[in-house]
């Protein structure tokens, strides 16, 4: 059986054209989520989540090849919601009153009852972690509008207000929530090179 790999399987959803913004339809796909509020820098539950997520993850990918239970996959890159409440689209200059959605990409044979266990057994090995806020969901984006942004976060939004400018001179409109793809490990990439995906769902 196969190797599941998200970046290769899926090129169209994970390799969008720097400087350019396309369309591309987004299946359903299953997610971990940790759900949060605040200034990512600041929020002192934003690092937790990051933490919980990969921990699940790691945990649910090797507990599986142990079992013999497959196909193997690769680890997905770690993807973020945002929205702010009560405001259309998402105001990228206050940021006490961001809300996100941490979440890991997970392949098909993933089930409630798999999260379930794995986090039981972090937590029986005691293992700190949000426990209580991890969840499996499916999100369903559909028609997205995305590009490749390389730079700092705290830049992105010239990039951002110029991708919502072509949605609107393709006559059609922002739907759901600014969804962020993050390509580089920022312990390890200097802020100029991050590679980041910024994708928006759109109806025509």
């Amino acid at each position: 059986m196969e190797k599941i790999d998200f970046k290769k399987d899926f090129k169209a959803l994970y390799n969008p054209p720097r400087g350019a913004f396309t369309f591309v339809e987004v299946p359903p796909i299953a997610y971990l989520m940790v759900d949060g509020a605040g200034d990512p820098n600041t929020a002192p539950e934003f690092q937790p989540a990051i933490e919980t997520l990969y921990g699940a993850a790691y945990t649910l990918k090797f507990s599986l090849k142990k079992a013999g239970i497959g196909p193997e996959y690769s680890l997905a890159p770690l993807d973020g919601l945002w929205w702010c409440d009560g405001i259309e689209g998402f105001d990228q200059n206050n940021r006490e009153i961001w809300r996100w959605t941490l979440m890991i990409a997970q392949p098909p044979h993933i089930k409630k009852e798999t999260v379930d266990s794995a986090v039981s057994e972090l937590v029986a090995k005691g293992k700190r972690g949000l426990w209580e806020r991890l969840r499996l969901e499916i999100l369903d984006e559909g028609l997205c509008v995305q590009t490749l942004y390389v730079g700092p976060y705290s830049d992105e939004g010239p990039t951002i207000a110029a991708m919502h400018k072509f949605v609107e001179d393709e006559a059609c409109s922002l739907r759901g929530r600014h969804h962020e793809i993050y390509m580089s490990d920022p312990r390890r990439t200097a802020p100029e090179k991050l590679r980041t995906i910024l994708r928006h769902p759109v109806s025509r």
